[in-house]
């Protein structure tokens, strides 16, 4: 399959109320608005294609890049190129949830994210954030360092309320992520959610929402969710 035939197939598959709900998320043309599970059959064709993936990331098109990031291949990408992709990036469903998850199951996934969220760029910061979040839920915890974990939850209790919005939010969900599937740190991160306390998210005609990383802990201690781990970053 080439790039023009994946996109027929794409618009093939674009329902008008997924399109808007995904502009109503801060998408916006060229989209088709694709339900991500319908796009498995055409994965299963193609499998791991980063010269395709390339092609369909550079159209601009929502449905498209999100489908890039499936096919892509994480290992193959420098730097240079999670950078363009996020340059690319327009907002948070593609920074969040097509870069930063290709980001990472790359080899240099810590190194571009810590690039990321020092770079004080909303996106870039949320991106970077959110990838921990993907690695941390994913992989052993003996990969990671457990010092550098601690810092980077002292940082967030320190930053997170002056942060960009985004940022905020990805911050806020790493708190959660490390008291959830970082288990040497656990207690470390209940203490930083409970010393942020409830964050300000989106305002919305006047009213702000509030996100609480404590509230979400709890809740998943309930469950017994602690140690968890993902198979697969990508679907």
């Amino acid at each position: 399959m080439n790039a023009e035939t994946v996109m027929q197939e794409l618009e093939a598959l674009g329902k008008e109320r997924l399109k808007k709900m995904y502009m109503a998320n801060g998408a916006h043309e060229p989209l088709f608005g694709v339900a991500t599970g319908e796009m498995k059959p055409i994965v299963r064709k193609i499998k791991i294609n980063q010269p395709l993936a390339e092609e369909l990331y550079a159209t601009g098109n929502y449905d498209a890049m999100y489908f890039a990031g499936i096919i892509a291949d994480p290992k193959a990408m420098t730097a240079a190129d999670f950078d363009r992709w996020m340059d690319g990036a327009y907002f948070y469903m593609l920074s969040d949830y097509v870069v930063a998850v290709t980001l990472a199951e790359a080899d240099i996934a810590q190194e571009v994210a810590d690039k990321w969220i020092a770079s004080g760029e909303e996106l870039r910061m949320s991106a970077g954030w959110s990838c921990y979040c993907w690695l941390l839920g994913n992989r052993p915890d003996s990969e990671f360092s457990e010092s550098k974990i601690a810092d980077m939850l002292d940082k967030v209790k320190n930053t997170i309320h002056g942060a960009p919005l985004r940022a905020r939010y990805a911050m806020n969900q790493f708190i959660y992520t490390v008291a959830v599937s970082y288990l040497p740190l656990h207690d470390l991160a209940v203490e930083t959610a409970k010393a942020v306390g409830q964050v300000e998210g989106k305002r919305i005609k006047g009213k702000s929402s509030f996100l609480s990383a404590a509230d979400n802990i709890q809740k998943a201690i309930e469950k017994k969710q602690l140690g968890f781990k993902r198979k697969h970053v990508r679907c």
